[in-house]
């Protein structure tokens, strides 16, 4: 029967199921200390700055400071959507990580895939490792490499004039700018990625390709039959991932290798608030405003994306 407010069990049922919690939490005392530290840095970094959210409701005067500053309601949110840059950066924004998610998303399942087809573990590590390792390069280094390599003077261009061949604008031109991000993101972030798809192939059941070897199954149909199948829920879930996050386009990729010349086809939405909160007049209240859309965006996108995929029968991020 159901615990009624008069129903003298009620309380009691809930006062054994905490003190059976509480049991449980000390009985696992070891395993909840060593979760402390993670849970304080998530509270401290990641749910107390959220307060700092209220600032797109609110009218932001720097001697009021956060707290005291007057609420304007949603005043913030229309100017946002009557500025036509905003508009424009919003588009952008889709337009580039769109193409990306197309594009990109299928390399490091790819390089993994490739990887896990060699025999030689000294090699495979090898290839491994290279493949890895400009992740751990900053965008900064990243960038001065392909200037210096692209540039009027740089590598390519030299190399053009000494063939008697005409030069090439790689960095001034709106035409070749998202080329160069798809270009340099994947070159980056490709081998970092099939780190995922590795660890997925690591555990897939090797009684399996047993099994189709002694079938007489060739490696390409292991490979489509067994590897693929296998790694799908983990494809899915990383396809998700991405999908939440098409709002935000890599500011630190584009901050460095956009330039004067490309700043129609560069200006996304992550430069557009840093154009508006540190190169103008400065209005916290309005970036703030543009940031929490943004963020309303990427989570729309990602609940939608989760239920896609479990209507075409895959899993999803939620029970």
């Amino acid at each position: 029967m159901k615990a009624t407010a008069l129903d003298p069990d009620g309380p009691v049922k809930g006062h054994v199921k905490f003190g059976s919690l509480l049991t449980q939490i000390w009985k696992n005392r070891m395993v909840y200390t060593l979760l402390l530290p993670g849970l304080i840095w998530l509270l401290l970094f990641a749910y107390l700055p959220m307060g700092g959210l209220s600032l797109a409701f609110k009218d932001y005067k720097a001697n009021l400071g956060i707290w005291g500053s007057p609420w304007a309601g949603f005043e913030n949110f229309k100017y946002v959507f009557r500025d036509p840059a905003f508009i424009d950066a919003l588009w952008r924004t889709l337009y580039i990580n769109i193409i990306k998610l197309v594009i990109q998303f299928p390399f490091p399942i790819l390089l993994a895939l490739m990887l896990n087809e060699l025999r030689m573990r000294r090699t495979k590590k090898i290839f491994q490792t290279v493949f890895t390792f400009p992740h751990f390069l900053s965008w900064i280094i990243v960038s001065g490499v392909v200037i210096n390599v692209l540039a009027y003077d740089g590598l390519v261009n030299s190399a053009l004039a000494l063939l008697g061949l005409p030069t090439i604008n790689f960095l001034g031109s709106e035409e070749m700018f998202v080329p160069m991000l798809l270009l340099t993101d994947i070159w980056k972030s490709t081998g970092w990625g099939a780190i995922i798809y590795l660890a997925a192939i690591s555990g897939i059941d090797q009684d399996q390709y047993e099994s189709a070897q002694i079938d007489g199954a060739s490696r390409m149909q292991q490979m489509f039959r067994i590897t693929l199948p296998n790694i799908l829920p983990t494809v899915t879930i990383m396809f998700i991932l991405s999908v939440g996050g098409l709002m935000s386009s890599g500011f630190d990729q584009i901050f460095n290798l956009a330039n004067a010349a490309t700043k129609n086809v560069s200006e996304v939405l992550d430069v557009y608030i840093y154009r508006i909160t540190f190169q103008s007049s400065t209005d916290f209240s309005f970036s703030t405003a543009v940031s929490l859309f943004r963020s309303l965006i990427n989570m729309i996108l990602l609940l939608l994306a989760d239920r896609v995929a479990k209507m075409l029968g895959g899993d999803g991020l939620f029970r």
